[in-house]
């Protein structure tokens, strides 16, 4: 039998993406190396889009036992000088908190109970992919378990979520673009012994005699990272007499804390120059690495999920042609693009061993403090799409936000209570003016019209957040992808006929077969 789908690799991308496609209905089948997850966490945050993703693939509700509000994020220099401060919203842009500090086996662990729901996904454990040969239909894909047993799946699509050395990008013939910044950092994962509550949450501080991160890894749990500095071997830095050496001015050390993991990691800069071959695809880290100053990396690879779960899933079900997939690479490569540069920058300012260049950065981040003072804080900037599957239209490329509406006597937020999809978001005005051949096509990929207003089969907007997103946009209405970024917009219901017209074509575009 094909599978529809074969994920290689059940880390948290490769979970969020089988639930997405299995949810949709799709047969999809896991290739995971390992028998059991690995026990200690990579990430520690994930923003409020990602949360928006893990939502929509079912673990909304277990956010709060893995995660928690980060709270409030701090530099300070070596003499303890604010730099930088930033808090936290909680109730953000995407309707979840800004930043969530997270457990990442805790996380794992609730999106496998969710996988375990769903009869058409099937999860592999302890099967190492070894070979992958490509038809004219199909992916067939050879693993071995542990006694060396060889087995072999066949799928209509295959999509490599295996990691930093993803055998899927290297089957791919795929060569990586390296930004030429990396650094090495001690990495210590903390379980506390008893509760408590750390002023700021998040620290970071801009030492240029040892460049330090101190940061939250969800209830219970704490990080702290040490970079190697100039003249200090790898060696010196890993191991356990270096770590306690360097958690105790933290006040954490044996009597207070367990050292639940320490190693050295090379923080990278890199991402493919190509996400497709054919009918394999890459995501996560099989497709970009970037150090964690922005907090960006395994974020980053629940957008690629969110991205290609919905591409994919038009494209099995026969409602888009497979020039829908070149999207994928060219959205995603370009907002990776922008999220590396942003870490790398960021690890640039933080990473500064020089003490001149350290007082110079010091007094210009100052400077900027001051003259910032008393001005509001603005809301993190969510990176619009620049290219890729957008109309030539208003807004088109934005990130719609997540308000909370009222609908039937229930009010939540919009994703829960209108549901997901491709969704057409007019005024009442416009509703009435649309075709009959917009809302078919609509209907036909399980898409919607939601009409904002106070009347019947109407949704009440609840907080003004689509009003205030109508009017900054100059529209009526707006058409939204099923990864809440607008397709485009219009004030008339001709215009909003003509921006799903032009959809409908960008849809049905077809290619040559799937050789690229």
């Amino acid at each position: 039998m094909t599978t529809d789908v074969l994920i290689v690799g059940y880390g948290p991308v490769g979970q969020v993406l089988a639930l997405l496609l299995a949810q949709r209905g799709h047969r999809v089948t896991v290739l995971e190396k390992w028998q059991r997850p690995f026990p200690m966490p990579r990430a520690v945050s994930f923003d409020g889009e990602s949360a928006r993703i893990l939502a929509a693939a079912g673990v909304g509700r277990e956010l709060g036992d893995a995660g928690e509000p980060s709270r409030d994020y701090i530099w300070r220099n070596a003499r303890g000088d604010v730099l930088l401060s930033v808090d936290v919203a909680e109730h953000g842009q995407c309707g979840w908190p800004d930043s969530t500090s997270m457990y990442q086996p805790g996380l794992e662990e609730a999106l496998a109970r969710r996988g375990a729901d769903h009869p058409s996904l099937t999860v592999l454990r302890g099967r190492e992919v070894v070979e992958i040969t490509e038809e004219s239909d199909a992916c067939v894909v050879t693993a071995a378990d542990r006694s060396g047993t060889h087995t072999i799946h066949r799928a209509r699509w295959l999509v490599g979520c295996d990691g930093a050395n993803s055998f899927v990008r290297s089957r791919m013939g795929v060569d990586e673009v390296d930004l030429g910044f990396s650094n090495d950092w001690l990495t210590c994962d903390v379980t506390l012994r008893e509760p408590r509550v750390f002023t700021p949450n998040n620290l970071q501080i801009c030492d240029p005699a040892r460049p330090t991160t101190a940061v939250s890894a969800g209830p219970g749990h704490r990080r702290w990272e040490f970079m190697r500095v100039p003249g200090e071997t790898v060696a010196e830095l890993d191991n356990r007499e270096a770590a306690w050496r360097l958690l105790a001015p933290f006040d954490i050390h044996p009597g207070n804390a367990v050292l639940a993991r320490h190693a050295v990691y090379t923080f990278q800069a890199r991402y493919a120059e190509r996400w497709r071959a054919g009918r394999m695809l890459i995501a996560g880290d099989a497709a970009h690495r970037m150090p964690p100053f922005a907090g960006q990396g395994m974020c980053s690879g629940f957008r690629d999920a969110a991205n290609l779960a919905w591409k994919l899933d038009l494209v099995l079900s026969g409602h888009a042609g497979d020039a829908l997939l070149d999207t994928y690479e060219v959205e995603r490569r370009a907002h990776v693009q922008h999220a590396i540069l942003m870490s790398v920058n960021l690890g640039r300012v933080i990473c500064q061993p020089d003490p001149a260049a350290a007082a110079d950065r010091d007094a210009a981040m100052l400077a900027n403090r001051r003259r910032m003072a008393g001005h509001p804080q603005d809301p993190p900037m969510y990176q619009p799409l620049t290219t890729g599957l957008r109309a030539d239209s208003r807004a088109a490329g934005w990130l719609v936000p997540q308000g909370r509406v009222t609908a039937g006597g229930v009010t939540g937020f919009f994703d829960d209570v209108v549901g997901r999809g491709l969704i057409l978001l007019v005024t009442p005005e416009v509703a009435a003016g649309l075709s009959g051949e917009t809302v078919a096509f609509l209907r036909a990929r399980d898409g919607q019209v939601v009409v904002l207003g106070e009347g019947s089969g109407q949704w009440a907007d609840t907080e003004g957040t689509y009003r205030r997103l109508l009017a900054r946009a100059g529209c009526r209405g707006l058409l939204v992808r099923p990864d809440h970024y607008v397709y485009g917009g219009g004030r008339t219901a001709a215009e909003l006929d003509g921006v799903v017209a032009e959809l409908r074509r960008s849809l049905t575009a077809r290619v040559s077969g799937v050789a690229r």
